[in-house]
């Protein structure tokens, strides 16, 4: 009996010179007298994800598309080959979308300059095509960098101004887009009385969001702000007020 009570003090000395045990919480360990419950992990709900290869790089590099890069007094832009009227839309503006993930030169150059161009000239070929280019909208959001966001939602105001009925065709895709609009919407720097340079450059991604939400009610038509109050109950209408 000696011998066991012993053995039991020897254990229970090892126990306290040892500290207290970590653990998680509601485990069988969190019960214990020594234990040290860990606070839950961080949500990281802003935090970047790295995007998977995007099939805009690999047809570029198989040289697929008919660009080249042309160098002038003013900077860079695109030499397209053919006449970009021409194009097959339904094959090409969901290729150049699908390169919005791109953070690396040159494919980003390209795919923003090339959507930017097709947008400029598509006309009547943009509306159809809008079911294709929902998939790499998202993707692009969901990466949370702040350039690829600040970007797609810049491409967003030209697209639903490029055409018509492209606002009101983009009411239906409002739940899968919308949701990183409400994530970042207070995403605003507090600089007290410095001067926010990201305004001039249009990098000041709360108020990026809140002009594109905007642009998203006026040429949305009636459902648009219903819609938008759904998924971001905070926005305001800049029509009604």
């Amino acid at each position: 009996m000696s011998v066991v009570t012993s053995q039991n003090r020897q254990t229970n000395a090892r126990v306290q010179q040892a500290g207290p045990l970590e653990t998680d919480g509601f485990t069988v360990k969190s019960l214990l007298k020594n234990a040290k419950v860990n606070g839950p992990p961080r949500a990281e709900a802003t935090r970047i994800r790295n995007s998977k290869p995007t099939a805009f790089r690999k047809f570029y590099e198989r040289g697929d598309f008919p660009i080249a890069l042309e160098h002038d007094t003013k900077g860079n832009k695109i030499a397209w080959k053919v006449e970009i009227e021409k194009l097959d839309y339904h094959h090409y503006l969901p290729l150049f979308f699908d390169g919005l993930c791109e953070i690396d030169h040159p494919w980003d150059f390209f795919a923003r300059q090339g959507i930017h161009d097709m947008l400029e000239h598509g006309g009547n070929k943009i509306l159809p095509v809008i079911p294709q280019l929902i998939v790499p909208i998202k993707n692009a959001l969901n990466t949370r960098n702040h350039k690829v966001i600040c970007t797609t939602l810049k491409i967003l105001q030209q697209l639903v101004t490029s055409g018509d009925m492209i606002g009101e065709a983009l009411v239906p895709y409002y739940r899968q887009i919308l949701p990183m609009f409400n994530l970042f919407k207070n995403w605003n720097s507090n600089l007290g009385d410095h001067i926010e340079y990201g305004q001039q450059r249009r990098e000041n991604l709360g108020d990026l969001i809140n002009e594109t939400l905007e642009a998203f009610e006026r040429h949305g038509g009636e459902d648009a702000f219903i819609n938008i109050k759904y998924m971001i109950p905070t926005y305001e209408s800049c029509m009604l007020n």
